[in-house]
């Protein structure tokens, strides 16, 4: 549009010069064609001109239109490149903030791994510790494993699954130990009922020094026994001889008698 504007700026020359060449002729013909001829010539020029301002006016018109749409197209792009540079801003602190996660996410798997292996040295631990607990458990006498009941009862059998945290299994084995080790520094007297020779059963006191020795004496003081931890369990051996000493002994820690020194066999494995 641009070339088709230009090419009308140039009818208005275009038209003068021809206008001079129509008037030289005019001179040489009759006054009349001359004149029509200077009408139709004038004419012309005034339709060129009007072509001429109109293309002019088109041509400013544009350059206007194209001056602003340059300027709107300036602020376009002024805006879009503002917008992209937002854009990787963003694109760029996204990538930090993943590159941030892939580092922590490392970390943590490394610390997962280091924990998977401290929980399994644990758990083989506290599976030797239940073991060691359940055994001996298996070698105190019955007052201590009643008294312990409560804790032993959550030490898992052997080999079977549990649901139990590592924390609360190594509390049940703490516990039962505790509980043991108290009473292992204490002398304790119990009622019992025992199997007596005859093949009847009564009532006895019995004496625990500890965990690992045992006495008892029956009410009439003729019947006695020795009892000891062994791998197989508590075990007793009848012992009638010691019956009067077991029972000076039960008399004092009721405090039946004053205290004295009292002499009992004693088995040390």
């Amino acid at each position: 549009m641009m070339h088709s504007l230009r090419s009308r700026a140039w009818l208005l020359p275009a038209a003068l010069l021809g206008l001079g060449a129509v008037s030289a002729r005019a001179q040489q013909g009759d006054a009349a064609s001359a004149a029509e001829a200077r009408a139709e010539l004038i004419e012309r020029s005034r339709e060129a001109l009007e072509r001429w301002v109109e293309a002019r006016r088109t041509i400013s018109k544009e350059q206007r239109d194209w001056s602003e749409g340059r300027g709107v197209l300036s602020e376009r792009i002024e805006l879009l490149e503002r917008e992209i540079a937002d854009v990787r801003a963003k694109i760029a602190e996204a990538q930090a903030s993943v590159a941030e996660a892939d580092k922590k996410r490392l970390e943590l798997e490394v610390e997962s791994e280091r924990m998977k292996g401290a929980a399994q040295t644990l758990g083989a631990l506290a599976a030797r510790l239940e073991d060691g607990t359940r055994t001996l458990t298996e070698r105190i006498p019955p007052f201590a494993l009643e008294a312990v009941k409560i804790f032993s009862q959550r030490i898992p059998a052997a080999g079977a699954e549990t649901k139990l945290s590592l924390s609360e299994r190594f509390q049940s084995v703490v516990a039962v130990l505790n509980s043991l080790n108290k009473l292992h520094r204490e002398v304790t007297l119990t009622p019992e009922i025992r199997e007596l020779p005859g093949g009847r059963s009564g009532e006895v006191a019995t004496v625990y020094v500890g965990l690992g020795q045992g006495y008892f004496a029956s009410g009439d003081g003729k019947l006695g026994g020795i009892g000891t931890a062994s791998e197989k369990g508590w075990t007793w051996r009848p012992a009638n001889a010691e019956a009067g000493e077991i029972s000076r002994m039960v008399a004092i820690l009721k405090s039946e008698q004053v205290a004295d020194f009292v002499r009992l066999p004693i088995r040390i494995d």
